[in-house]
């Protein structure tokens, strides 16, 4: 097991990269602590698997360093660096049993057959595969065949760091949630640090105690599933993570208040200090998730009136679109829906109505 840090990293395709646009991979600095369960979480393109190739050893960075507890493996090989790797398509021998698929990483190192005996049973017990074992892979389905490219990723107890690399995108959806809940008690069991690499959000904020959020080769946040939903530090997470995602509006700044379709809307907190005097230095919006905004009444404070232009019941909640002028805002609703062409007004919870500037966060957080 390995804390591992990334110092300083750049990652360019180009053979000499001169300005932001020509790296994959923008200055990244980041630690995982020892035996943590981490996810890369962004669209395809944002750099997710450049950063894991880095990582493994497969690209060495245009810039920086890559340190396993310290030591700097940059320039090391994928064999040295004592990694194991899920990737997106199971990666087992279909003529081997399913025994000999998992004994064979421990095998190719020479560990005693005792010893192996021991960790296959251990593995194949976690992934519930006992009655499978002298079974040959090639007859079983999708999803057995990720569990075993899992367990050889399991079975050897002296790695570094396991990544999966999208494990779970060729699984039935109906067995998706399995395999996330058993890949989630296998770190709990074998505390072993692991990164988990998806555009998936519910794959990522399951498994992960810290998600790193990126777009376009940048890091925009790093937190707890909890911290990424509440405190959105960039209106891309905001709109990637939830569903529906924030509502983003654009926004005036006057006087020191944010004001949509002219009207003030009272937020967290101040405005940064540097915007409030400078309003025209950026692009500023104001940022609130649909479960921050709900029907009100006229005469309540942070209020918008609003026409509905559809309502959704989903079942565990309903949905509410409200046309403010040009601009929709969604709403998570409970109670009995109103009806399109209905007027409404909308309710703005204070302590999750925030400015960004230029995508960035620009509000002092709530006081406690």
């Amino acid at each position: 097991m390995a804390e591992i840090t990334l110092d300083g990293l750049r990652h360019s395709y180009l053979p000499n990269p001169k300005k932001q646009s020509d790296y994959a991979l923008k200055q990244m600095d980041l630690k995982w602590s020892d035996g943590g369960a981490y996810a890369l979480l962004g669209p395809s393109g944002c750099g997710k698997s450049t950063l894991l190739n880095i990582i493994s050893g497969l690209l060495i960075p245009s810039e920086g360093r890559i340190l396993f507890n310290d030591q700097d493996v940059t320039s090391l090989a994928p064999d040295e660096r004592n990694i194991a790797q899920v990737f997106q398509f199971p990666v087992i021998y279909d003529t081997m049993t399913v025994y000999d698929n998992l004994a064979f990483p421990l095998r190719n190192r020479g560990i005693a057959e005792d010893r192996i005996e021991q960790r296959v049973r251990e593995i194949s017990t976690m992934l519930e595969l006992d009655d499978m074992l002298s079974q040959r892979a090639s007859g079983l389905t999708p999803d057995n065949k990720q569990k075993i490219s899992m367990g050889r990723g399991l079975v050897r107890d002296d790695v570094n760091v396991i990544m999966f690399d999208e494990p779970l995108t060729v699984i039935d959806p109906l067995l998706k949630w399995k395999l996330r809940s058993k890949l989630k008690e296998l770190h709990q069991k074998v505390n072993v640090t692991m990164i988990y690499v998806t555009h998936d959000q519910t794959e990522a904020l399951t498994f992960a105690d810290q998600v790193v959020v990126m777009q376009e080769g940048e890091v925009v946040q790093v937190g707890t599933p909890i911290e990424l939903f509440e405190r959105p530090a960039h209106t891309f997470v905001g709109h990637f993570i939830g569903s529906p995602g924030m509502n983003i509006l654009p926004c005036e700044i006057l006087d020191g208040k944010a004001l949509f379709n002219q009207q003030a809307l009272e937020l967290e907190g101040p405005i940064r200090a540097d915007l409030a005097a400078s309003p025209d230095s950026a692009r500023t919006e104001i940022g609130i998730r649909p479960e921050h905004v709900s029907l009100g009444k006229a005469g309540d404070s942070n209020t918008l009136g609003g026409t509905v232009r559809k309502a959704v019941d989903l079942g565990h909640q309903n949905v509410v679109e409200v046309l403010v002028g040009e601009h929709r805002i969604n709403a998570i609703t409970e109670g009995d829906l109103p009806a399109a062409g209905d007027e409404v007004t909308l309710h703005f919870q204070p302590e999750y109505t925030r400015v960004y500037a230029d995508g960035w966060i620009a509000t002092e957080e709530a006081k406690a």
